[in-house]
């Protein structure tokens, strides 16, 4: 077994790196995308400095962990800057800028109002008479922010 381990060369690695990069075309998600990047780059430093197949292991696993965790930042950074932005699935974010009739008298401070099919906890500065439109100016969890409309 070490004889075949002692006998693994540049080919390999770079054989090995392809492989992983077909393996990424199936659609694993960028799973085998960085074991590959780093199975070329084994490869590409055998062709330069002779190690041993401990080495070429290690490197290998060093690789794959540096270049999945400089993915990683890259993404999670980049999923912050669009998710600010992003308003599918945040309901409440698609809800600033609604004009709502309201169908009773809303008190000062806290209330409720009915906004499509649901019933929102409101908060307003004045008291809003029933029929008064009103549109919604911010969202605080799930409590709305109303005044009138002008």
């Amino acid at each position: 077994m070490f004889e075949l381990l002692d006998s693994i060369n540049h080919w390999h690695w770079l054989a090995f790196g392809l492989a992983l990069l077909a393996v990424e075309l199936l659609g694993t998600a960028g799973y085998f995308l960085w074991l590959g990047l780093s199975a070329l780059i084994v490869g590409a430093v055998l062709t330069v400095v002779p190690m041993s197949w401990q080495l070429q292991w290690t490197s290998f696993g060093a690789f794959s962990l540096i270049t999945t965790w400089l993915w990683w930042r890259r993404q999670l950074s980049q999923d912050k800057r669009s998710d600010s932005r992003r308003q599918l699935n945040q309901k409440e974010k698609q809800l600033i800028g609604e004009v709502v009739t309201l169908s009773e008298d809303f008190p000062s401070g806290k209330g409720r109002i009915k906004l499509g099919d649901t019933t929102w906890t409101a908060r307003s500065d004045t008291p809003l008479q029933a029929g008064t439109q009103v549109v919604v100016t911010d969202v605080d969890g799930i409590v709305l922010t109303i005044k009138q409309k002008n």
